[in-house]
């Protein structure tokens, strides 16, 4: 898993270009359900800032943090003054400032199961707001997703992260949540879906599978192989569904 977590920074631009940005009703949503002004917030895995800008320009001063130098270096380029970027691995942080909100955006599963939540809760105010968001970039079209699971198999079976703690897709509680049910410093957990349905050209749809790690993990030949075989059966403008599934909970006092 740690290889493919370290995997994007040669493709910073691309990553930047690719893949979509998170919406304004994901905002809301983290405030509503914080009850409370939030100052500060601490970003894991920032990538290239997708999230950051959501919640800077927003007037959260948000330190992001970053183990790959050119995913950070692609960030720094695109945020506003009141984001203090830090090169680091979510392990390597230390406790000291504490924040309001403490959140990851398509990033928490690259991190280390062990000793995870004392961790976040350390980097908490008590009452602070912990949230994890994400969710596939799928085709919406049965008959086209199709089409591309068959010209991808010859080259890659899934593309797909199976749940780090092992949670049946059918369950009503998915990963994280199922581990913040089970942790002690946290409660009022939540798990809210965001709808969202995007068009993209069928290159942008291919550009976009290039920043996901079990391509990266290709051999370079190959890789350019799946993606010629994969544009080969796309219409050229393909809708995309990106439904984000959130979820929510509270440090304990």
């Amino acid at each position: 898993m740690s290889s493919r977590a370290l995997s994007f920074g040669a493709i910073a631009n691309a990553y930047e270009r690719f893949r979509p940005g998170y919406p304004p009703e994901l905002f809301d949503l983290v405030m509503t359900y914080a009850g409370r002004p939030v100052a500060t917030a601490l970003e894991i895995g920032a990538g290239t800032g997708k999230a950051t800008r959501l919640f800077a320009a927003r007037g959260v001063a948000v330190t992001a943090t970053e183990p790959d130098p050119a995913m950070l270096a692609e960030l720094v380029k695109h945020v506003p003054a009141n984001v203090t970027a830090v090169r680091a691995r979510f392990e390597d942080l230390r406790p000291g400032a504490v924040y309001g909100l403490v959140y990851a955006a398509a990033a928490l599963h690259w991190t280390s199961p062990q000793g995870r939540w004392p961790r976040v809760a350390a980097l908490l105010e008590p009452g602070g707001v912990f949230a994890s968001f994400g969710g596939p970039v799928q085709l919406a079209d049965p008959a086209v997703r199709d089409a591309v699971h068959a010209a991808r198999a010859p080259f890659l079976d899934s593309d797909e992260i199976p749940s780090p703690d092992g949670t049946p897709p059918e369950h009503d509680m998915q990963w994280p949540g199922t581990e913040l049910q089970r942790s002690p410093w946290f409660a009022d957990v939540r798990q809210v879906v965001i709808g969202r349905r995007l068009t993209m050209s069928a290159r942008d749809f291919v550009g976009h599978l290039s920043t996901i790690s079990a391509y990266l993990q290709l051999p370079a030949a190959k890789r350019e192989q799946v993606y010629a075989s994969i544009l080969q059966v796309l219409p050229p403008t393909v809708e995309i569904a990106a439904d984000l599934t959130a979820h929510l909970a509270r440090r304990r006092p």
